[in-house]
């Protein structure tokens, strides 16, 4: 599973935030790995620098095999919150998408 992590201008990203974030959603998702080719995650501030409640957003795109791609996007007041969020989000409906299929 290649795991591809894309930022608006708002956001410095760092190699050691992109390993974060890169073992975050592996971390979460690696159970799923025989499903998915590719996973997109996309970070922004939206405030732009500003302080402000949930104004960080990360959005994660699994592509999964012979699927169309699922799409979940969360909010919170930072960065890790908001990736933490949106993994948990992904394996909820990994797990859903999953189960349906194999019925």
């Amino acid at each position: 599973m290649h795991i591809q992590v894309n930022s608006n201008h708002s956001i410095n990203v760092t190699q050691g935030l992109e390993d974060s974030i890169r073992a975050t959603v592996e971390g979460e998702l690696e159970r799923f790995g025989d499903f998915l080719t590719r996973v997109e995650v996309h970070i922004n501030d939206e405030n732009a620098g500003k302080a402000g409640p949930q104004d960080k957003r990360c959005q994660i795109e699994a592509r999964m095999k012979h699927h169309e791609a699922l799409s979940v996007t969360h909010k919170a007041e930072s960065l890790d919150l908001a990736v933490d969020g949106a993994a948990a989000k992904m394996t909820h409906a990994l797990e859903h998408t999953i189960g349906k299929l194999r019925r």
